[in-house]
């Protein structure tokens, strides 16, 4: 598994590795099923806090991606209900969008880079 933490970045550790692991499961690198590393593991191989680890497997279990299995660990299960994940969207947008509206981006521009991510996602 290759995660990418950027120490020099404003964002939270935690936030950096939960967004990865998102990223991977948008990109099938992680599927459904797949055991992610243990909590000492993680942390070892990034070279961060257990803690750390254990605050970023919290807010995925939380937000649906991964459930905690008692023999193996943190285990990728996006549950999230799309009503739910659709609305978390809304929100989420409605600040980018009213971001691009301030800076003059287009509705096309906007368009464009919707579909260009989607592609690297396969599509979906």
């Amino acid at each position: 598994m290759v995660i990418e933490i950027d120490f020099n970045s404003d964002e939270a550790l935690y936030l950096q590795l939960r967004n990865q692991i998102v990223l991977g499961i948008a990109t099938s690198r992680f599927r459904e099923g797949d055991a992610l590393p243990s909590v000492r593991q993680l942390a070892e191989n990034i070279g961060i806090n257990m803690h750390t680890v254990n605050k970023a497997y919290s807010v995925l279990k939380q937000e649906g991606f991964v459930k905690v299995d008692r023999r193996r660990g943190a285990v990728i299960a996006v549950d999230i209900d799309k009503i739910q994940a659709l609305e978390e969207v809304r929100e989420a947008l409605q600040v980018i969008l009213a971001k691009a509206v301030c800076k003059n981006i287009s509705r096309e521009e906007v368009h464009s880079l919707i579909d260009e991510i989607y592609e690297e996602y396969g599509g979906l």
